[in-house]
């Protein structure tokens, strides 16, 4: 593509929108920029037009017809009414991880599912760094694709261990990583995508493109993933901690890649059996890429964790508070629920992405979880929820800091308290690491001032 000759619109200004922009403009191309959150945004609007960007806070048709090619930021549903006629005009709609793929040289490793992309990919990195790999942790983890590329194609080999959305999905085109692995797929982001089915399509994409040359890392445990082998062209290696598959696998505590042993559980820094799969599919990915055994062992007995998941912030006395405002659905909560170890607290809700609760509730029955705070826009459905399960130990508020004041006095001095939404956090804050960083400075308040 001959960019200087080639007029893009780039339609949402967050980390990717703002990162594709620079790029794009320090190719030579024309480039427009729209968000319709503008006060938000005002700041890298100005950044941007220093550069020499052109850009509106209202009334983008004219952009749009002047375009020849629409950049969607992950966070622009492709049926957004500007989105659909800028189709009907013609015009080529694509995302930043397409052009990131696009403008990057090297082995590119995508990982998508429902959940444990963040703590999959992160654990992919960690061996590669300890191996002396060149590797870059990009995409959904916060780090567009094109803000690295540059770094990325000054190098010999690099890897670029990806992260993708369902959001990201739904732009790509030409993508073809030469791993794809794909964890989980539970309904999620219904109030976007609307079905489960279209939900499965996207995930499913991932591996559209994939040839005999090129590896499918899926775990064989989930039914959805499983049949994504079906009539495939690619290579599947499986994942699994329930039987011994062609892959990865869990035998007593120790697992195996291809009957090999890989690593002792025993080492391991996570907890839960979520954290058990993310390993195994990290595993998968790293063998497929000939690291070392001692470098996987290394790197993942060392391995700290993801900020938001399941993160101890503070301890007082024997109550120690978690952070896992990650959690935006209710298949993470659960899992989360699954690693508790003493009787917790938890605090629930937040923007409902058009769930059902009741799965969730029905799992508190006869758990570690004591006591539920239900808070922010979902409350009163989960509150029904709650009801229908049968679960009655129930508080509900719609403050988040009431919320969490409340689980400290349920706490009464002994039992843990966990941040588990099982929602998205845009009824009150930016995004989940916003709510997460909230959680944490509201709870050191309440003791420490």
């Amino acid at each position: 593509m001959d960019f200087k000759r080639q007029k893009f619109l780039v339609f949402g200004l967050s980390l990717s929108g703002r990162a594709v922009a620079e790029k794009l403009l320090s190719l030579g191309a024309t480039v427009f920029a729209y968000d319709d959150g503008a006060p938000r945004i005002e700041k890298t609007m100005r950044y941007l037009s220093e550069k020499g960007c052109v850009s509106a806070l209202n009334s983008p048709e004219n952009f749009i017809r002047n375009s020849d090619v629409v950049v969607l930021s992950p966070g622009v549903p492709i049926d957004n009414p500007l989105v659909v006629k800028a189709k009907r005009m013609g015009k080529r709609i694509t995302g930043e991880l397409e052009l990131g793929y696009l403008f990057s040289r090297a082995t590119f490793v995508a990982v998508t599912g429902t959940n444990g992309k963040t703590t999959t990919c992160s654990l992919i990195n960690a061996a590669l760094q300890t191996a002396n790999e060149k590797s870059f942790l990009v995409g959904n983890i916060g780090v567009p694709l094109t803000s690295k590329s540059d770094e990325i194609n000054a190098l010999s080999y690099p890897v670029a261990v990806t992260e993708v959305s369902s959001f990201q999905l739904e732009t790509l085109s030409s993508f073809t990583p030469h791993i794809a692995a794909v964890l989980n797929v539970t309904p999620d982001h219904l109030d976007r995508h609307y079905t489960f089915e279209n939900y499965k399509f996207l995930k499913k994409k991932l591996l559209a493109n994939l040839r005999e040359s090129e590896y499918a890392v899926l775990n064989y445990d989930d039914e959805v993933t499983r049949n994504f082998a079906e009539n495939a062209r690619f290579k599947p290696v499986w994942f699994s901690t329930e039987k011994e598959v062609d892959g990865a696998y869990k035998k007593g505590d120790e697992l195996y890649f291809y009957g090999e042993k890989v690593f002792d559980l025993k080492s391991f820094t996570l907890s839960g059996l979520h954290n058990e799969k993310n390993a195994l599919a990290a595993i998968a990915v790293l063998k497929i890429l000939n690291v070392k055994n001692e470098d996987i062992v290394k790197a993942f007995s060392t391995f700290k964790g993801v900020r938001h998941r399941i993160e101890l912030i503070y301890t007082a006395g024997a109550v120690n508070y978690y952070n896992d405002s990650k959690a935006t659905n209710v298949d993470s909560t659960l899992k989360a629920i699954s690693a508790l170890k003493k009787p917790t607290v938890l605090i629930l809700g937040g923007y409902d992405k058009n769930q059902d609760f009741t799965p969730l509730f029905s799992a508190l029955n006869g758990s570690f979880a004591v006591h539920a705070v239900l808070t922010g826009a979902s409350r009163f459905k989960m509150l029904s929820a709650s009801e229908a399960a049968g679960y009655k130990n129930i508080s509900v508020t719609p403050s988040f800091e009431s919320a969490i004041k409340i689980a400290k006095i349920e706490a009464k001095e002994k039992n843990d308290v966990l941040l588990s939404p099982a929602c998205a956090s845009f009824d009150c804050f930016y995004d989940y690491a916003e709510r997460g960083t909230e959680f944490e400075r509201i709870v050191k308040s309440l003791y420490e001032n």
